[in-house]
């Protein structure tokens, strides 16, 4: 059976049984959560196990209590702030053209809009990071989400209520403009959980995606501190380990809100 009409069925029966609302605000809340444990719990189970450690960018490892308080964390800051703005933010979409019924876009609408929601994204993200690290906003806001100096999946979406309110911000604002069909907002948001969970895993693997897409993880060089740290381990510099202890502490303007 072809994919493409498995995919008709299967959203002609969610616009069957589900309002626009529900699937654009609970529909999409559901997706995000469920993206985000199911790609982010697992590395604390691997770090807990202290599989894959030689995958591993930091040796420090965080306490059950840590991780445990971050998740604790996470859901009262999605329930609080995420959910609420998901359900606000509806009628704008609505506005700006967003719809869910059929047909389906095509494959190339859908490619260009995932294109031009990364590039903006990762620009308004840049210069909001950097605005960030600014002395105030750093001690007040920031700081919060640099509470784990060894970050894990999870570590990515924890931060201030107002970083969180910003980090939405950058993230929607690209759909905003566009009025997407709904399957495209929930295909961007699926790919960007997975993207910002990886870039805070803690682990960088063979099969990782920064290895085969130059510009994955930031388009705006926003990595360039982690591939400067690469260099330093591979070369294996004069008095390697103290710079590469100073560059893990120091990528102020690494992919994401980690550092």
């Amino acid at each position: 059976m072809p994919m493409a009409f498995l995919l008709q069925s299967g959203w002609l029966y969610l616009i069957t049984h589900f309002s626009d609302f529900q699937l654009a605000c609970l529909g999409s809340f559901f997706l995000h959560e469920s993206v985000f444990f199911l790609s982010g719990l697992p590395f604390i189970y691997i770090e807990r196990a202290g599989w894959l450690s030689k995958y591993k960018i930091q040796t420090k490892n965080n306490s059950p209590a840590a991780q445990e308080k971050c998740i604790t964390r996470l859901l009262l800051y999605h329930f609080g702030v995420n959910l609420p703005v998901m359900l606000f933010s509806y009628p704008v979409f609505k506005y700006m053209g967003m719809q869910s019924s059929l047909p389906l876009p095509s494959w190339k609408v859908v490619l260009i809009q995932i294109i031009f929601y990364f590039i903006l994204e990762d620009f308004v993200f840049y210069w909001g990071h950097r605005i960030l690290h600014t002395k105030w906003l750093y001690k007040n806001v920031h700081s919060v989400h640099h509470e784990y100096a060894t970050p894990f999946g999870l570590t990515s979406e924890y931060a201030h209520p107002a970083e969180i309110l910003f980090l939405g911000f950058a993230t929607i604002i690209g759909p905003a403009i566009t009025g997407p069909h709904l399957i495209t907002l929930w295909l961007w948001m699926v790919l960007r959980v997975l993207e910002t969970v990886e870039a805070h895993c803690g682990y960088h693997f063979p099969w990782s995606l920064s290895n085969f897409i130059p510009l994955y993880g930031g388009i705006f060089g926003t990595d360039k501190g982690y591939r400067k740290l690469k260099g330093l381990k591979s070369t294996g510099v004069e008095n390697g380990g103290k710079q590469i202890c100073f560059f893990l502490n120091n990528l102020s303007y690494e992919k994401d809100p980690a550092n």
